[in-house]
């Protein structure tokens, strides 16, 4: 799996358990609306870490809760 994928399904999950959306993370963080529809519409392969960064900040996630998952175990690219 390229690392783009398995950052891009964990920020999926997160955001469905913190019942996030493009709306409240641009309300909430000031992360535009586009550039969060054109992360998750797979539109980038790749994201800065500072948009990550942001985008978690705005969820209350730590970049390390955030990588911590077996998903990343699974980076082969």
């Amino acid at each position: 799996m390229k690392l783009i994928d398995a950052v891009l399904i964990r920020l999926e999950t997160i955001m469905k358990d913190k019942n996030a959306s493009l709306y409240s993370l641009n309300r909430d963080g000031g992360i535009a609306k586009s550039t969060l529809s054109n992360l998750l519409n797979h539109k980038q392969n790749k994201v800065m870490l500072n948009l990550l960064y942001d985008i978690l900040s705005t969820m209350g996630v730590s970049l390390k809760e955030f990588f911590d998952d077996p998903i990343f175990d699974e980076v082969t690219d």
